[in-house]
């Protein structure tokens, strides 16, 4: 591990780097956002000599584990390769999973850096959706989770470990994320239309909105619904909204970019699913609750002023629903909806070499041999428009 070569090293580092070395070596990692600008100025202005500079400069890398150790290391060897080679550091980069059947795969539990030359490699590919390192400080996610809800028997239990795992995931690919928890319908279309005004959204290469809760076929369900029937206003957020807030009219910002949609709801309860409740019987829930059974702005033919163009009303987004409609999701009490968990494992795996529709693909494809009893459940890429491949580039 890198911090730990680091650790070794340690002593020879603070006696030997020079002033000049630490401070490029702090406008670095700054870039590369290990520290933040709080932290580049306590260690140059909270240590008066060149080698407490060096010695809180390393100790805090090694800190920060051991992707941002090896990029120190890296910036070490371009920097001063004398001092690179004395100290006997290496800066290779750990070699990907290696390749076995699907059923023996072995998941990762952090998230695989990228390596510098994997995303330099593709800055000139125009089937590639651009990604810039000012892009990736940009990023931003909208995170949804309803757990807790009025009718108390359709609480979800085990979601806040969804939501644990998916903003760590979240953070961990470079997004800042907007958390919201436990929102009625409205209040769900209120944080998408807010999150479309996010002063972010300028300057970043992508977005990801995630929502996990109780469902139906087409919608997402707030926390006041009930179970049962006869509801003259059912607490519900329909789908498509999500494609109106994020789409080219109401939000220019994010025209030709990537917007990542991943929805953890049942789309119903039927075909060959069986509906099962939070109770101690089982360990598997769904989130499936019963319920009771527009005109798009177009261009003008005759524009005359050549500062307004035609664009798509809808492009570049791409959706991953948890089963196909109709069909229930399942989650574990103690661990969270399996889908949450299977898109943890595979971008941990491979988001630092597969582009967003393989690992779309490569989640759906732990769902061919789920099966508990006569339960299945098969994710649905859906409403996908992008026209280009989509990297994460996670790590830089």
């Amino acid at each position: 591990m890198a911090d730990k070569e680091l650790a070794k090293v340690r002593k020879k580092f603070v006696e030997r780097v020079s002033k000049e070395v630490i401070n490029q070596l702090l406008d670095d990692i700054l870039e590369d956002h290990i520290v933040n600008d709080g932290e580049k100025e306590s260690i140059i202005e909270e240590n008066s000599t060149r080698a407490d500079k060096a010695r809180c400069l390393i100790d805090t890398v090694r800190n920060k584990g051991d992707a941002a150790s090896r990029k120190l290391i890296a910036h070490l060897q371009k920097r001063d390769p004398t001092l690179y080679t004395q100290l006997g550091l290496s800066c290779d980069q750990p070699a990907p999973p290696a390749a076995v059947p699907q059923g023996e795969q072995e998941w990762s539990t952090t998230l695989i850096p990228t390596t510098e030359a994997f995303w330099r490699e593709k800055q000139n590919d125009n089937s590639i959706y651009p990604v810039t390192k000012n892009n990736m400080r940009n990023r931003v996610a909208l995170l949804i989770t309803n757990i807790k809800f009025t009718y108390e028997k359709l609480n979800r239990n085990g979601a806040e470990k969804d939501e644990e795992n998916m903003e760590r995931l979240l953070t961990a690919l470079g997004y800042e994320v907007v958390k919201h928890t436990d929102l009625k319908g409205k209040a769900i279309d209120d944080a998408l239309s807010e999150f479309s005004t996010h002063p972010k959204l300028k300057e970043t290469d992508s977005v990801l909105v995630v929502i996990m809760s109780h469902g139906k076929l087409g919608a997402v369900l707030g926390v006041n619904c009930k179970n049962k029937l006869g509801i003259e206003e059912p607490d519900e957020f329909p789908i498509n909204n999500i494609y109106k807030h994020l789409g080219s009219e109401k939000c220019p910002q994010l025209l030709n970019k990537p917007k990542i949609i991943l929805i953890q709801a049942c789309r119903g309860g039927m075909q060959g699913s069986v509906l099962v409740s939070d109770d101690p019987k089982t360990d598997l829930a769904c989130d499936n609750v019963p319920q009771p059974g527009p005109s798009a702005s177009s261009c003008e033919e005759d524009i005359e002023d050549d500062t307004l163009r035609c664009v798509h009303k809808e492009k570049d987004f791409i959706s991953l629903l948890s089963s196909t409609p109709d069909t229930v999701s399942y989650r574990q009490k103690d661990r969270g909806s399996l889908l949450i968990q299977y898109i943890v494992d595979v971008f941990n795996t491979f988001a630092h070499k597969d582009d967003i529709e393989e690992l779309f693909r490569k989640v759906m494809q732990r769902f061919e041999d789920f099966s508990i009893g006569n339960k299945r459940q098969m994710p649905t890429k859906e409403r996908c428009t992008l026209t280009k491949r989509f990297y994460f580039f996670p790590g830089l």
